[in-house]
């Protein structure tokens, strides 16, 4: 298991931007692959972007292709979601993890406790 720590969620507009912030106190997310997935009231859990240990390779889910952008700094062990032109389909709980044995980001104890996306029409 990993602590990981989400912040940047909040209430914004429609059009708007935020930035999510995930980072593992006591632990280098560098050894891990990373993903930002989200979940909304009565839907299933859904991958929103992932990327590489390296950071050269990263995959979106369909939703956010062209909006949201993955990325990571090793220095600041600290991994991102930028989402921009945000509308009301994105509101939910944006969780971060990391791949663990599982190899599909699925693990309980590599997913941390979620920030919440309220995007208002």
């Amino acid at each position: 298991q990993i602590e990981l720590v989400e912040s940047g969620g909040g209430l914004v507009q429609g059009g708007g931007s935020l930035r999510l912030s995930c980072t593992g106190p006591g632990r280098q997310l560098s050894r891990y692959a990373m993903g930002w997935f989200r979940q909304a009231p009565g839907k299933e859990r859904e991958l929103v972007a992932t990327i590489s240990r390296s950071g050269g390779s990263t995959r979106y889910g369909d939703s956010v292709k062209g909006r949201f952008t993955i990325s990571r700094d090793h220095n600041k062990n600290t991994v991102y979601l930028q989402m921009n032109r945000l509308n009301a389909e994105d509101t939910a709980v944006y969780y971060c993890a990391a791949d663990g044995p599982s190899g599909d980001f699925s693990d309980p104890g590599y997913r941390g406790q979620g920030t919440q996306v309220t995007v208002s029409s």
